[in-house]
């Protein structure tokens, strides 16, 4: 997807890996045969002493933190909380040097940049040396109970929240069949999407995304109500109503006692991340190792993920927690969805990896069967494409993914982009991705343009042919007399990576580019 600066700890390769700024990215490293995530996974499992320390469980003072930053011995704090790393050293996708990068110190911050959502406690859990000490301590000083749940640190103090004038409010009103909760968020609101609303068992939650904030309604209402939720949008005006019906009919003399979070407005990061179980309804073929799966929000959910958004997808792989990143794609390029299938359900085009380890599970699930996926996350805003006039997509493989809605949207709703065009790089002829779809559009369409480009080509291709270089790009990317251009990228971490540093050399600032990590 997009974004991309040095990482440490991430999980191991998988496709739209996602990190949250525009600065260029990490190489993953080839491992070893065996150090796979799940050769880790396993071998965590195997009994081994991983800490050194015999199953006890220690407080930590900087000084005896600082004491471990080699190689062999490698012990990093995430949160609060010690872990010996040295066993995963061998495993980590961009390998011993970004790891070595927290090695004897606070990793908090590495971590954070851009795998804030890993479930490292779950990934480290046999690593876990301590907890660091809050004042002196004596080294070696046993601690009862287990830290691994309790006791971490708070999050880093994101920005300075917004005056009290410029804050969203809320107000209600009822009827004696229906409770109605209007949000006032002062300012435009996306008309891709920013409202995710969950409703269950008398708990409202809604949240609004706004740019890096977000604004939370969390209530336990006054009465049971019914979980069947209606939302209306007045986007220029930035007014969000909420209609919910009362199970019983009669006046509320309150809408309900406030909850965590309840009636804030906070950085998006210090929300955490908040998810629900769908259900797997359909499978689609796109290719021959590609499918879209179609999911269905639980009764009560209402989720429209914003352009250029993805969510996260987790689930328990023998007894580890993995959580993957996804963009949503619309169930065509440019349609509206048949009736049916439910407006408001996700659609994920993921490519199944015979040897990875979260994507077989997703391609294993039965259709009824659930899976839990995250609200909206992600950096990328719609402003920068506030009076561009030409919008250039380079995508590799799977990276195709959040260009396929920023299409869709450039062509339907934003007026001055007079030209939108792909370059599509693959491997051979049958990866390209809903290539008819993209065809006919081309056809039907002058604002649209794509090209594919094949490291694999047969004999009989006439197109291009190779890997992204100055050339290729330099033949693509034109930039008319007063024309405003803005690039997107995505694809696996080395195309990103080689690929913004070509734009930067043919003269595109930071400013005209985004970069989706793949």
């Amino acid at each position: 997807m997009l974004n991309i600066p040095s990482q440490s700890f991430p999980a191991p390769s998988s496709q739209q890996r996602v990190s949250p700024s525009g600065q260029s990215g990490r190489n993953k490293v080839a491992l070893k045969p065996g150090h796979s995530l799940m050769d880790w996974i396993r071998f965590a499992k195997s009994g081994k002493d991983l800490t050194g320390l015999r199953g006890r469980l220690i407080e930590v003072t900087q000084d005896e933190l600082q004491k471990h930053n080699k190689r062999d011995d490698c012990w990093t704090c995430i949160r609060g909380m010690v872990y010996n790393v040295t066993p995963y050293m061998d495993y980590h996708p961009g390998g011993e040097e970004e790891l070595m990068k927290a090695a004897g110190k606070d990793g908090t911050d590495l971590f954070d940049q851009v795998h804030r959502w890993v479930n490292y406690e779950s990934m480290l859990k046999e690593c876990l040396v301590g907890r660091m000490a809050t004042k002196a301590a004596t080294p070696g000083k046993a601690i009862i109970p287990p830290p691994s749940l309790t006791g971490l640190a708070p999050p880093a103090p994101g920005p300075p929240p917004p005056t009290k004038d410029s804050r969203p409010r809320y107000d209600w009103f009822q009827t004696d069949a229906t409770v109605h909760l209007v949000v006032y968020a002062k300012r435009k609101i996306p008309s891709s999407g920013c409202v995710t609303v969950d409703l269950k068992a008398g708990i409202l939650r809604m949240e609004v995304l706004l740019g890096k904030l977000s604004y939370m309604m969390h209530l336990c209402l006054a009465d049971e109500v019914e979980e069947n939720i209606s939302v209306h949008t007045a986007f220029s005006v930035g007014k969000i109503q909420l209609t919910i019906d009362k199970q019983t009919k009669g006046k509320w003399a309150s809408l309900g006692q406030p909850l965590e979070f309840h009636n804030t407005f906070l950085c998006k990061k210090d929300r955490g991340l908040f998810y629900r179980d769908c259900t797997l309804v359909s499978k689609t073929e796109v290719n021959h190792n590609t499918h879209v799966f179609r999911l269905q929000f639980p009764r009560g959910t209402v989720m429209h993920v914003p352009v250029g958004k993805h969510v996260y997808l987790k689930a328990l792989i023998e007894g580890t927690e993995i959580v993957r990143p996804y963009t949503p794609v619309d169930q065509n390029l440019v349609a509206v969805s048949p009736s049916s299938s439910h407006e408001s359900d996700l659609h994920l085009m993921i490519k199944v990896y015979p040897d990875g380890v979260f994507s077989p599970y997703l391609n294993s699930l039965q259709i009824g069967e659930n899976i839990s996926i995250s609200g909206p996350d992600g950096t990328f805003s719609l402003r920068h494409l506030r009076d561009v006039t030409h919008l250039y997509l380079l995508a590799a493989g799977t990276g195709f993914t959040p260009m396929a809605r920023l299409i869709s949207l450039a062509l339907r709703e934003i007026d001055t982009i007079s030209r939108t065009k792909l370059l599509f790089f693959n491997k051979r002829e049958e990866d390209i991705l809903w290539r008819c779809q993209l065809d006919d559009l081309a056809a039907n369409e002058e604002r649209f343009q794509v090209e594919y480009v094949l490291s694999e080509p047969p004999g009989s291709w006439t197109g291009r042919k190779g890997r992204v270089d100055e050339t290729v790009l330099s033949e693509f990317l034109i930039r008319p007399d007063g024309s405003r251009c803005y690039v997107c990228v995505c694809g696996p971490s080395a195309f990103t990576e080689q690929t913004t540093g070509l734009l930067k050399q043919l003269g595109f600032s930071e400013e005209e580019c985004h970069a989706f990590q793949g």
